[in-house]
C-alpha cells in the first residue's frame, strides 16, 4: 500500500501549477484519502527531487521543512506566491484547483 499511496502523492504533486500550492491535506483529499494528511507528510520527505515539493505547505499555509523551509520559501518567492504579513502562504490567493488536480489524478487510474 505504502508505495502505491507514494506514488499517488506525487502524482498530485507534479500536477500543482507554477505559482500555487497544496496543502497536505487538500492532497490527502485529491487521491482519496480525506483523513491521511500526516501519511502526505511522510511521503512528501522521500518526494523525489524533481518534483515541486516546495509546493506544499501545512493547511494554516506554514512553510514545513525544518531546514529546508528557507529554500521552500525561497522557491515559493521565486514563482511569486503571495504571503501573509505573518510569514504564512496566503492559500486564498494562490491554492492550487484542487478538482482540476483531483480529476487528472482520477483520469490516469
Amino acid at each position: 500500500m505504502a508505495g502505491s499511496f507514494f506514488q499517488s502523492v506525487y502524482e498530485a504533486v507534479a500536477r500543482i501549477p507554477y505559482g500555487k500550492v497544496l496543502s497536505y491535506g487538500d492532497i490527502a483529499r485529491c487521491i482519496g484519502y480525506p483523513n491521511r494528511a500526516r501519511f502526505v507528510g511522510f511521503a512528501m520527505r522521500a518526494c523525489p527531487d524533481h518534483l515541486p515539493w516546495h509546493r506544499v505547505v501545512m493547511a494554516d499555509g506554514s512553510i514545513a521543512g525544518g531546514g529546508f523551509a528557507p529554500v521552500r520559501r525561497m522557491l515559493l518567492e521565486r514563482e511569486n506566491v503571495p504571503f501573509l504579513p505573518d510569514g504564512r502562504v496566503d492559500l486564498r490567493a494562490c491554492r492550487a484547483p484542487l478538482a482540476e488536480i483531483r480529476a487528472k489524478c482520477v483520469a490516469e487510474t
